[in-house]
């Protein structure tokens, strides 16, 4: 089983890897960055006209009235200019943020989708759901934030350096030596805050498969008045998530005082040595002046690093997790170009020595060996954990066996195309999920084309005709969530609708008609004698019926087939399948 959790990379790799896989946000960078230098550029023009206006505009007994009006006009001008660049630079960001999101966002989805049941297993869904929404989420406010304040605060700062030392090499030097262990400082503390960010999306995720998982098993949870241990569950994912963000905010309300007082030092040396140097004749009033309010330029993004490198943290654990996940291999690959296209027809399938375990389990499977002609009718047939789920899902290739082979038509399954196998073979689920929507959304699931009198004529040659005028609007009836406004029985139905409209060339029905009542039951064997008839068809049976109606019944027994042959055959040899008849039998009386 492949792991979620990727490779371990820095913050910087991981950055680069993730920027790699979203080529929108490179597109159109020069331009935004040329706008971000502009934009930054434009911030010393104050301190330049206030240099200017005292050391020129005012020298003298007589105000140079023009030219300070001139200095004042030009800086209004450029002031406009420099927020005109900011607002362009912030849409141009923003549009590329959004665009290779969405291209990170789905190529998550799809990702997920594309790894077997079992990789989907090892993680539970509200925390996998967390990885490609809340985590993604998260970088989109740092790239259209953070990356944004990033860009002009490192402008700001390089400028506002360069200037400082045009005005007065000494003052440069005395901010610079009082922030110097402040830098030293934060590759430490930016160490702190990445394995903080890290267990906070960690949480974040448990904390939402917690909360997914009692909105949907809410009717479980009341029936076994269970709503005092799920509180507490919410409870204990809840408290978590709060321990993990409070351990991450103090770590972030260390440093930023920090950065205050180290700010007012700067300030407050500034002007001890400035006037003394004002006093020697080494700096004019209109500098100084200027020189504190680069210090505030300076400051500026020195006091926000703090802020952007909360954020900047917080993105690149959301980037990890989101990555773990694209990194992570598809152990149930599809071959796509290279694969085999099956043609149209009934298929025969073999199981050649196949054998499997889940990851540190023992085996499941072992040895099994077997073919089933075209056109047969198949009931698998076991006690529970004998095998029968798990040779269903390597039938349908949702999972790989980790020994032999699985052939449909002479083809090993590994090298089939998805669009192919999921063409031919259909397997309609002991519990058929529905999305939310019509009854008639959910039945062209299984064939999209379908026309609206193909659904009709498929439910009518099902036999279900009556069932559908029975339902208050027809088609157009919402199954609701999940299907709950429709019974057990009635979402089995659907299913059965569904899988027959795709009209597959094999047919695996896990006990589609286990939760029907007995008259429903009768009218779907008929109509199931239809439907498979022609094709190959593998039931799970759960049921006596099943298995009587089938060509041959294969008996499951750990892992093994103990027992094949027809139903009039098998039932009266001593075995495994004349001991789960005995037990149907008495069942049936009971």
């Amino acid at each position: 089983m492949s792991s979620l959790h990727g490779v371990e990379r820095s913050a910087l790799a991981t950055v680069r890897h993730g920027l790699s896989l979203t080529p929108e946000f490179r597109k159109g960078m020069v331009g935004t960055l040329a706008l971000a230098v502009l934009a930054t550029v434009g911030k010393v023009i104050v301190p330049i006209a206030v240099q200017q206006t005292i050391d020129r505009g005012l020298k003298g007994s007589i105000p140079d009235l023009p030219y300070i009006r001139t200095a004042v006009l030009l800086c209004a001008a450029a002031v406009v200019l420099t927020a005109l660049c900011a607002y362009l630079m912030n849409v141009r960001l923003y549009r590329a943020t959004e665009a290779s999101l969405a291209t990170l966002r789905t190529r998550g989805f799809r990702h997920v989708h594309d790894l077997s049941v079992l990789t989907q297993n090892s993680e539970r869904r509200g925390a996998l759901v967390s990885r490609v929404t809340g985590d993604v989420d998260q970088i989109s406010v740092f790239m259209q934030w953070g990356g944004l304040m990033i860009i002009i605060a490192m402008g700001q700062l390089l400028v506002a350096t360069v200037l400082m030392f045009v005005y007065s090499w000494q003052l440069a030097l005395t901010v610079w030596v009082c922030f110097l262990p402040l830098l030293v400082v934060l590759p430490r503390f930016q160490r702190w805050l990445s394995s903080a960010y890290t267990q906070v999306r960690e949480r974040a995720g448990d904390l939402l498969a917690a909360v997914g998982e009692s909105v949907v098993g809410a009717a479980v949870i009341r029936a076994h008045g269970s709503e005092a241990r799920t509180a507490e569950r919410l409870d204990v994912a809840i408290e978590a998530n709060k321990a993990a963000q409070a351990r991450t905010q103090r770590i972030v309300a260390t440093v930023f005082p920090v950065t205050e007082i180290v700010a007012a030092l700067a300030t407050t040396a500034v002007v001890l040595i400035g006037v003394r140097l004002g006093v020697a004749g080494d700096i004019t009033a209109g500098r100084l002046i200027a020189f504190l309010f680069l210090i505030t330029l300076f400051v500026s993004p020195m006091q926000t690093a703090t802020e952007m490198l909360n954020e900047a943290q917080n993105a690149i654990a959301g980037w990890r997790r989101i990555l773990g996940v694209l990194d992570t291999p598809p152990d149930v690959a599809d071959p796509g170009e290279d694969g085999v296209e099956l043609p149209r027809g009934p298929i025969s399938v073999s199981f050649e020595e196949v054998g499997f375990a889940y990851p540190g389990g023992a085996p499941v499977l072992t040895d099994v060996t077997l073919d089933i002609p075209p056109r047969s009718r198949i009931a698998v047939v076991g006690e529970t954990g004998s095998g029968k789920t798990t040779f269903a899902k390597l039938l349908t290739r949702l999972m790989d066996p980790v020994s032999g082979r699985v052939t449909v038509d002479g083809h090993d399954l590994r090298g089939v195309r998805f669009s192919s196998l999921r063409e031919r073979i259909v397997m309609v689920p002991q519990d058929g999920f529905l999305f939310d929507g019509t009854l008639e959304e959910n039945i062209r699931f299984g064939r999209p084309s379908a026309t609206r009198e193909e659904i009709l004529l498929a439910l009518t040659e099902l036999g279900l005709a009556d069932w559908l005028e029975g339902l208050p609007e027809g088609l157009d009836t919402p199954v609701g969530q999940r299907g709950e406004s429709l019974s057990a029985g009635e979402r089995q139905l659907v299913a059965l609708v569904r899988a027959y409209l795709a009209d597959p060339d094999l047919l695996l029905l896990d006990e589609a008609t286990s939760a029907v009542d007995p008259a429903t039951e009768v009218r779907l064997a008929r109509a199931l004698d239809g439907v498979t008839r022609g094709r190959t068809a593998v039931s799970i049976a759960h049921r006596l019926s099943t298995a009587e109606a089938a060509d041959e019944v294969l008996v499951f027994d750990a892992g093994r087939v103990v027992q094949r042959g027809p139903h009039a055959e098998l039932v009266g040899e001593p075995g495994v399948y004349a001991g789960l008849h005995a037990s149907w039998v008495s069942a049936a009386r009971s």
